[in-house]
């Protein structure tokens, strides 16, 4: 069973759900509140508000619901949670359909559009929710009965990695989990393998070690990665963490101990399955990464707009200032270390790195006089609102950089990977606290300004860095 077949039976439950929640609360208003007959029926039913109401409204609900993560992960949903999320998007959906459109132009009483919310609330859950959790419940049962189940790789190959393996085979139910093999923690391959070692490699292959682990996930196409080490291989786990951090959505989950029990960090799905530490690589809720893509296109769009003549001006003045193109396109690293171009207004001469890759500077004489103005008040960035656009920056992130500094960064600095998580952006907590830097050592320091970006990922963080991005514009203190 294909995930996109059962996200498009979701989708299509969803909207029946919200045709029919819509015709029955027409019913209800005209026939409950407004004193229709039975036998005017036919009355109600050729009014162009209700037909309207059923072909619109259900695409207000499927925007709604997609911004809120309902089709992400159908596979792995959890009734409860179902519920939980179904209550709130409901709750949402007929605050916004009482309150921001208006059912008629003419209200007889108050009591009626209480009345008509209640009933829209509670018709519009059950229907919904009753054809979810259905769907819900029959996903749930191929995965118990392995029907269904997600490839995932065993990182570890000892005592702890066979004792997980035979934990997840063996609990009462099944958690979907297909093993595809597992990779040792131990590089030092001239080590005899222990008999539990030889026990795991005798039931599933053994992929090789932590250092490929980044193209098995791809190879393989895994979906859940599971680290069980043993307590003297401890001090490997950030490293490993940090190569995954490059792996896409891949779930991650670590075996717990005694200790971490105590202190409340092991939370598992269901009381039949194994305790397993599962690390949340999602840095925001995940309508909140909608709301940020959504306010990405329309910010772009404006600012495309609004800005086209000081675009053309710009593009004039960069034209007559020095021979040249006017715009400048780099290939920088982006999502998940993925190459993409990034566009500007050409700032410095022809050639200026002919001699190989520089970092420019203050005094730089590779900066022509009117892309050293455009530098300080950012103009030279407007064309980067276009790779916005094509989803491959976002306003607010991180500072893209080439491969051939990455790689340098790295060496002194390895959590700079960490960054790939998120999109980068035009503007940064690094570009606002520290600015171009023109030397490694000075995007090292940059850096934790950006892993601070990390750790308070919220719509809250951009609207911040976005208002002293502009103070920096207008007061012309960018360099």
């Amino acid at each position: 069973m294909k995930s996109k077949q059962i996200t498009l039976r979701y989708i299509f439950f969803d909207v029946l759900s919200a045709m029919t929640a819509w015709a029955l609360l027409f019913v209800f208003r005209k026939i409950g509140l407004e004193n229709y007959g039975w036998n005017e029926l036919s009355q109600i039913f050729s009014d162009t508000n209700f037909w309207s109401g059923v072909l619109l409204i259900p695409i207000g609900w499927l925007c709604l619901y997609t911004i809120q993560g309902t089709y992400k992960n159908v596979l792995r949903k959890s009734r409860l949670k179902e519920a939980q999320d179904t209550v709130i998007a409901t709750l949402i959906g007929v605050v916004v359909l009482f309150f921001a459109i208006m059912l008629d132009d003419e209200v007889g009483t108050y009591r009626n559009y209480y009345l008509s919310a209640i009933f829209l609330f509670f018709v519009h859950l059950a229907l919904t929710y009753t054809c979810r959790v259905i769907q819900t419940s029959h996903i749930v049962r191929k995965v118990h009965q392995r029907l269904i189940g997600f490839p995932t790789l065993l990182i570890g190959s000892h005592n702890k990695a066979y004792q997980t393996y035979l934990d997840l085979e063996n609990q009462e139910k099944y958690s979907g989990n297909i093993f595809v093999g597992f990779v040792s923690v131990d590089c030092n391959e001239t080590v005899q393998p222990l008999d539990n070692e030889k026990r795991l490699a005798a039931i599933m292959p053994c992929l090789g070690t932590t250092e490929n682990i980044k193209a098995l996930i791809e190879q393989h196409h895994i979906e859940e990665v599971i680290i069980a080490v043993e307590d003297n291989e401890q001090a490997q786990i950030q490293q490993i963490l940090r190569t995954l951090d490059g792996c896409g959505e891949v779930i991650i989950k670590i075996t717990p101990d005694a200790r971490d029990i105590i202190l409340g960090m092991v939370r598992v799905d269901s009381i039949f399955h194994s305790p397993l530490i599962t690390i949340n690589t999602r840095l925001m809720p995940e309508w909140q990464y909608s709301v940020k893509r959504i306010a990405d296109v329309i910010l772009s769009l404006l600012a495309l707009i609004v800005l086209s003549p000081v675009f053309l001006i710009t593009a004039i003045l960069v034209k007559c200032s020095s021979p040249g193109p006017i715009f400048f396109a780099q290939e920088r690293i982006g999502y998940m270390g993925k190459p993409f171009k990034m566009h500007k207004f050409r700032s410095m001469y022809v050639d200026a790195e002919s001699c190989g890759p520089a970092l420019s500077r203050d005094d730089d004489p590779r900066i022509t006089p009117f892309g050293r103005f455009m530098r300080k008040v950012r103009l030279d960035e407007i064309p980067q609102f276009y790779n916005v656009l094509k989803g491959t920056m976002s306003i607010v992130g991180y500072r893209p950089e080439r491969q051939f500094y990455i790689d340098q960064i790295v060496k002194r600095c390895p959590e700079y990977l960490l960054l790939q998580r998120i999109k980068p952006g035009i503007t940064s907590w690094g570009q606002v606290k520290y600015g171009y830097a023109s030397s490694v050592d000075e995007m090292c320091e940059r850096l934790k300004y950006d892993l601070l970006y990390l750790e308070n990922m919220s719509l809250a963080t951009d609207i911040k860095i976005l208002i002293y991005t502009v103070g920096i514009i207008f007061q012309g203190r960018g360099k």
